[in-house]
């Protein structure tokens, strides 16, 4: 599969892609919300594939959508691209890997809005993320005001969005829009470690366990309860440990 506005590399089971527009803060287009589609949907399949990062070549993980862009088309409900970014959502919250946005820099609106699709955000400290539909007087619909509120509460979403204000990567993780955030000459080494302790447990659990949090951030606890005590589950990547776990007790 040939790229010309993401970069793909596979280590082993960890697949990662980067956002490759520095010039422009790599942000978002036609072209890139297409091939970044294609490739996830891909990776999807790939059962060799434990673990998918996307970070951001140059100063940014993401400026959001490419303001040219609406000057050619039409980034809403029924448009092509609009469609590209909700799949690429769904993908990053359906598929059985373990995503993770390893975010290097600026990310705001659009951006911000694939960001919060993802398992985990690791952060530099200098990052700045924010929510600027406000200011350029776009409307939302890639899901921020429901993704934001649920991650970071009702009046913090509001406050960020209505103030088109970027925070640094230290008050995202502070919030909870990040999980955690470091210096950005540790940001490489910090997912590193991340990967490592996600490797080493069982990745059919894993998957299990992203599909349960995934149903009950969008159903009732009620219906959450339910939908975990009736899932069949069966485990072949971890029989061993668990055999050797009884022997012991």
């Amino acid at each position: 599969m040939n790229f010309t506005e993401i970069k793909y590399e596979r280590k082993d089971a960890i697949a990662y892609i980067s956002l490759n527009r520095p010039a422009k803060l790599n942000a978002l287009t036609e072209v890139m919300l297409k091939e970044w589609k294609n490739l996830l949907q891909e990776l999807e399949q790939d059962e060799s594939c434990r673990i998918v990062i996307v970070k951001g070549e140059g100063k940014a993980w993401s400026a959001g959508v490419d303001l040219s862009v609406f000057q050619r088309t039409k980034v809403e409900p029924g448009y092509q691209m609009w469609l590209d970014g909700v799949a690429i959502m769904d993908a990053l919250e359906r598929m059985p890997q373990v995503t993770i946005a390893m975010v290097n820099g600026y990310t705001f609106t659009g951006a911000l809005e694939i960001m919060m699709a993802f398992d985990l955000v690791v952060a530099a400290d200098e990052a700045k993320l924010g929510d600027t539909h406000s200011k350029w007087g776009i409307q939302p619909t890639w899901g921020m005001t429901q993704r934001l509120m649920q991650q970071v509460g009702k009046r913090k979403a509001k406050e960020l969005s209505f103030t088109a204000e970027a925070i640094s990567g230290t008050e995202a993780a502070r919030i909870g829009l990040a999980n955690k955030s470091v210096p950005l000459v540790d940001l490489q080494t910090t997912v590193d470690e991340l990967t490592a302790k996600i490797l080493g447990n069982s990745g059919q659990t894993i998957a299990l366990l992203k599909d349960l949090y995934q149903y009950g951030s969008t159903h009732s606890i009620t219906e959450g309860l339910a939908y975990e005590a009736n899932y069949e589950f069966v485990n072949t990547d971890k029989v061993d440990t668990l055999k050797n776990f009884k022997k012991e007790i």
